[in-house]
């Protein structure tokens, strides 16, 4: 299990390996006083490296208004940034059209491309229309398992099987008996398998509940309903941060005491595990996602390096509690956690 500090100590070596690359060459003294001015550049949003000025583009299978995501793009952004990167961004949370947005990506001619494969079987052509253009691809948060297989070079998040699995033994460790487990995208194969990871190590009985996740009146009535007809769910876990308030919400008016856990990480996540109305939260370290991502590209386009080994670059879980908030607060704050 990943650490608090661990996504800050990765990007720092990143940062590192960056400067150190595009700074060799300079007397000791020198070159720590030009490290110097390359990080004050890259933090007031000038590049700190002299590369050509490379587009890369990420498409993913987000929603409008994500919160997760927003975390993402502030990583892959800060990165373009220090890169001397163009960043574009598209999303659609249907699979087809997400697909059609990496089309228009390959047809643009983007010098690299990020992706997420929560539909692995909608992208799977379009992704290897631009390995053969010649377009490197990373993969990001969902896919690890298809991410190699659809030529990617690397492929950066959790493994979704084993953040389940930690939510299972947290779960027994609470001493929780029955447990529902809230899908709110049909047909994302890293839901299905967090739920599979979570009914694994989960000594207790488990169920699926689907809702449609576009519409979050919806999803509290179907946790409130499912509540309110089986007084023995003792804990709800959802799958996204959005949707941690709507249960806790529902759990209120079913006049259940069912506990609500979740996955991922925000601002309102981390009031509720502070006053005790969350049980706690998964952290995948979105930043740390979308600022590897870009610079991996980078590192690509630069030197040829790959990291992983052929092997997801895992970026969590981490089981967040109330205890762990106080540590985590600055940077709850300004969006990066």
């Amino acid at each position: 299990m990943a650490r608090v500090g661990t996504g800050v100590r990765a990007v720092s070596a990143v940062l590192v390996a960056v400067l150190g690359a595009a700074l060799a060459g300079c007397s000791s003294t020198g070159g720590k006083r030009a490290e110097e001015r390359a990080a004050r550049a890259a933090a007031g949003g000038h590049a700190a490296v002299d590369t050509p000025r490379w587009t890369f583009a990420m498409v993913t299978h987000s929603g409008d208004g994500d919160t997760f995501w927003d975390i993402v793009q502030k990583g892959a952004k800060q990165a373009a940034v220090k890169d001397n990167i163009k960043f574009l961004y598209a999303h659609d949370v249907e699979g087809n059209k997400q697909a059609q947005d990496v089309q228009a990506m390959i047809d643009q001619k983007v010098d690299g491309l990020i992706v997420s494969l929560a539909k692995p079987d909608a992208m799977k052509d379009v992704v290897a229309k631009a390995v053969k253009a010649g377009i490197p691809v990373i993969t990001v948060n969902s896919g690890s398992e298809e991410s190699k297989q659809f030529g990617a070079l690397s492929h950066i998040g959790q493994d979704e099987s084993i953040a389940g699995e930690a939510v299972g033994e947290e779960l027994n460790k609470r001493g929780r008996k029955k447990a529902v487990c809230v899908l709110h995208e049909q047909g994302n194969v890293g839901h299905e398998q967090r739920c599979a990871g979570v009914k694994k190590t989960f000594k207790g009985d488990l169920e699926n509940l689907y809702v449609d996740g576009t519409n979050m009146p919806s999803v509290q009535s179907s946790i409130e309903a499912k509540l309110q007809s089986d007084k023995d769910i003792d804990s709800v876990v959802t799958l996204g941060a959005p949707f941690a308030p709507t249960a806790v919400k529902a759990a209120q008016q079913a006049g259940s005491k069912a506990e609500v856990d979740t996955f991922d990480l925000n601002e309102k996540v981390a009031d509720g595990l502070k006053d005790g109305s969350l049980g706690f939260a998964v952290d995948q370290q979105p930043y740390l996602q979308g600022y590897q991502a870009v610079d991996l590209l980078w590192l690509y386009k630069y030197n040829a390096d790959v990291l992983g080994g052929g092997r997801p670059v895992l970026t969590g879980p981490q089981i967040v509690t109330k205890d762990d908030t106080k540590a985590l607060a600055e940077y709850i704050r300004r969006g990066t956690r």
